[in-house]
């Protein structure tokens, strides 16, 4: 189980001491690049290096060497409660109702927003919040999901504190967005932003690669990374001056979500459960979206490519596909379970994302390279 980190480190080593621990760390080509180029440029990487956690780094560099695992295990569908209760669900939904109320009525529910892309893909070039999806209004990703708080806080007569995860690439630019927009009617002291962190992309043979003669090539660690982010940016310490004991996640690129559901939170907090998640049943056996299932009896999500055709396809005695849970990337979490989470950094497996990556070599040549980026996946709480 590998725990990570970021890729900034405490106070940086001395020059002597940074050569030492390249050479350690199998990364000898960094000082030969060094050695290519002028006096600011070294200056540049040397203290990007300085910052690097070679501890970290050796953790990123063992997860190249781990074998694949042996076999998919065991899948079963998960227990899924509906979204509009009948018979025996009614009256466990009319307490968990009334739970969730209470929750939010009380001022006990954080909720946590991922929007640390940018709406590259639509020809955007801008964080993904502010890319302006009502069709007449041109209202803003970011818009509708300050609309919703701003409601759930008139219903329940309480603030409705507001936790938004950027990165490094759009942090300033998502800030100064809601300073524009006067932070679309919320307290800006209700509005905690928090920068997800980043790791050094690897080649094949665990070498760092670089985005430019004197950068490392870094990409984010993930949406799991969130959870690190809210306990190292002080997050958690101001939820707990808050008194919210569970947080309402969801991500930018989702208009439709309801962060302040009270029948969902009142599942959620009456099961006493670290995380729980919604889901929305797939249309078809061919949709490739991840399932949430059990594997080898722990709760997880079940990728598309890793579930067997033949339950794919499986269909309940109702008809309905057996494994029919879409993972829409919305959940519920105790700030108790993320604290315990990362309390010795991120307690989650790595994920490895090998592709085509554009670097920069030592000479200043400009290719692409096979390339190795690291991701953590909050849906992988679940088995905790």
């Amino acid at each position: 189980m590998a725990r990570s980190g970021s890729h900034s480190a405490p106070a940086g080593p001395g020059r002597a001491e940074l050569r030492q621990k390249l050479l350690a760390a199998g990364q000898e080509h960094v000082l030969e690049r060094m050695a290519r180029l002028d006096s600011l440029q070294r200056e540049r990487l040397r203290a990007e290096l300085e910052r690097l956690d070679f501890e970290l780094l050796s953790e990123l560099v063992g997860q190249l060497k781990v074998a694949a695992g042996a076999g998919a295990g065991r899948f079963e569908p998960p227990r899924i409660f509906p979204s509009q209760p009948s018979g025996a669900f009614r009256e466990e939904a009319h307490r968990a109702r009334a739970v969730g109320l209470n929750l939010l009525r009380s001022g006990a529910v954080g909720f946590v927003l991922v929007a640390g892309g940018q709406a590259s893909r639509l020809g955007f070039e801008a964080p993904k919040g502010t890319f302006p999806i009502g069709p007449v209004s041109q209202c803003s990703l970011f818009e509708f999901h300050a609309r919703r708080l701003r409601a759930a806080a008139r219903r329940h007569g309480v603030r409705t504190p507001w936790y938004v995860m950027t990165s490094p690439a759009n942090d300033a630019d998502t800030r100064a967005f809601f300073a524009r927009h006067a932070f679309f009617g919320l307290d800006p002291a209700d509005v905690f932003f928090f920068a997800q962190d980043m790791l050094p992309a690897l080649d094949e043979h665990g070498r760092v690669l670089f985005s430019a003669p004197d950068a490392l090539f870094l990409a984010p660690n993930g949406h799991g990374g969130c959870l690190l982010g809210l306990a190292r940016s002080g997050a958690l310490s101001d939820m707990r001056a808050r008194g919210i004991a569970q947080l309402s996640y969801f991500q930018v690129d989702n208009p439709l979500a309801r962060p302040a559901d009270p029948l969902f939170l009142g599942l959620h907090a009456g099961a006493r459960a670290g995380m729980s998640s919604k889901v929305v049943a797939k249309r078809d056996a061919a949709e490739k979206v991840g399932v949430l299932g059990r594997v080898d009896g722990n709760l997880a999500c079940i990728e598309y490519s890793d579930l067997p055709a033949e339950l794919r396809e499986a269909r309940e005695p109702g008809g309905e596909l057996r494994f029919r849970a879409g993972n829409i990337a919305v959940h519920a979490l105790s700030v108790d379970f993320v604290a315990e989470l990362t309390q010795d950094g991120l307690d989650l497996p790595w994920h490895l994302a090998r592709k085509k990556l554009k670097v920069v070599e030592a000479d200043g040549t400009v290719g692409e390279r096979r390339g190795i980026k690291f991701e953590t996946f909050i849906f992988d709480a679940l088995a905790r």
